[in-house]
């Protein structure tokens, strides 16, 4: 069984830091996209990062670049986000989900298994 598990989140204050993490398992196929995503209330959601197991490249949202960075462990089947220079707008629950894609999609609608999500609260 597929398995995603987000951890890490937490309230802090504005400019802090705060590292998701996405513990993976039961994965049966070899090349894959890890994407984090975030929803805000009242909002849709959207795309933040995402990071390639087939060549370790990664692509970061326009809201985001410079301040995140996406990594992998594959030896801890873990995937994170160190989340630096935190605003009150970087409110959200934030998602890890997994797509067999073999390139980086930003559609949220092609990853086809998901975590339950991590809350992350930022105040100003």
């Amino acid at each position: 069984e597929v398995q995603l598990v987000e951890s890490g989140g937490g309230l802090v204050q504005s400019g802090e830091s705060l590292r998701l993490s996405c513990h993976t398992s039961g994965f049966t196929f070899d090349d894959y996209v890890i994407g984090w995503f975030r929803q805000a209330p009242g909002k849709e959601r959207e795309g933040v990062s995402y990071i390639s197991r087939r060549d370790g490249s990664t692509y970061y949202e326009r809201s985001v670049k410079g301040r995140f960075t996406i990594s992998s462990d594959n030896i801890k089947n873990t995937v994170y986000l160190q989340m630096n220079s935190l605003k009150p707008e970087d409110t959200a629950v934030y998602y890890c989900a997994v797509t067999t894609m073999l390139v980086i999609t930003t559609n949220p609608d092609l990853y086809d298994f998901w975590g339950q999500g991590t809350q992350v609260t930022v105040s100003s």
